[in-house]
């Protein structure tokens, strides 16, 4: 091997190692910076989910209030609906049938 070939290897090397040597740092800070990162994104993300629960629990008591009402309506109704045939079976009448009164 001719030595300018030698020097021609030797010298690329040092080159790649100059390189290697200069990224590393740049490598370890962007690694740091992506794991900083990426806690920052699964606290917001946890957030974000903790807030959605909340909102999903608030709309379920929602909800449940509603069907609670209905129900004590529903109840109302059907007192209303048995004094309602009370006075017609009193009064002497029958009673209507369903739907029709």
């Amino acid at each position: 091997m001719s030595p300018e070939i030698i020097i021609a290897l030797i010298t690329a090397a040092s080159v790649i190692g100059a390189a290697v040597v200069a990224a590393i740092p740049a490598f370890l800070s962007l690694r740091r910076r992506t794991a900083a990162e990426g806690e920052t994104t699964r606290d917001a993300v946890a957030s974000a989910l903790a807030s959605l629960g909340s909102r999903v629990d608030a709309r379920i008591d929602d909800v449940r209030d509603d069907i609670d009402g209905v129900r004590e309506d529903v109840a109302r109704v059907r007192e209303w609906q048995a004094g309602h045939d009370a006075e017609h079976l009193l009064i002497g009448h029958q009673p209507p049938p369903r739907g029709d009164h």
